[in-house]
């Protein structure tokens, strides 16, 4: 089987949602899923689900992040993009090692449109992916270049939020 490149973009919940359900297909149907996540340091409800599925589907994060990107300093920004570089260099070398059938880049759009993360590098690691590797990619703000060199792209919209109207989120639901 051919592996493809998905995007899963927009402003709207669910991105990471979709790429973790596929995930799970494929976990389900005996592929080596890879869940690689940028940005994310707080404890999340699939941190523990996954758990449960190694080491058929693996989880890699980085440092915990204790604070949003606006809300750091330069300092900390600086160390904020080591650990996202580190990260990336993670994900390259199980890409290119060919032992899962499935990755998925959670929050890459947005390592990339914080400066974090270089486009470039992301453009050349699609480009020499495994051509059995399927790669998931989330975020918002997709950049063309690499919705051009994807085969999925699907971007889901925010029509309304509980946030707007104040709702923090949730256990379970948003985390």
């Amino acid at each position: 089987m051919k592996g493809l490149v998905h995007i899963y973009t927009g402003d709207g919940k669910g991105k990471t949602t979709a790429a973790l359900g596929l995930g799970m297909r494929a976990y389900g149907r005996g592929l080596k899923v890879l869940l690689i996540q940028f940005l994310k340091g707080a404890f999340t409800g699939e941190i523990e689900t996954i758990k449960k599925l190694e080491p058929g589907f693996m989880i890699h994060r980085g440092e915990e992040i204790k604070k949003f990107t606006c809300d750091m300093n330069e300092k900390e920004l600086e160390e904020a993009k080591r650990v996202q570089l580190r990260i990336l260099n993670f994900a390259k070398d199980e890409i290119l090692k060919g032992n899962r059938d499935v990755i998925i880049l959670d929050e890459i759009m947005a390592a990339i449109s914080m400066g974090m993360v270089d486009l470039k590098d992301v453009e050349e690691l699609i480009k020499s992916k495994p051509e059995r590797l399927e790669i998931l990619m989330t975020g918002r703000d997709a950049p063309k270049e690499l919705i051009e060199l994807s085969d999925y792209v699907s971007e889901i919209n925010a029509i309304k939020h509980p946030m707007d109207k104040g709702t923090k989120g949730r256990i379970g639901i948003e985390s």
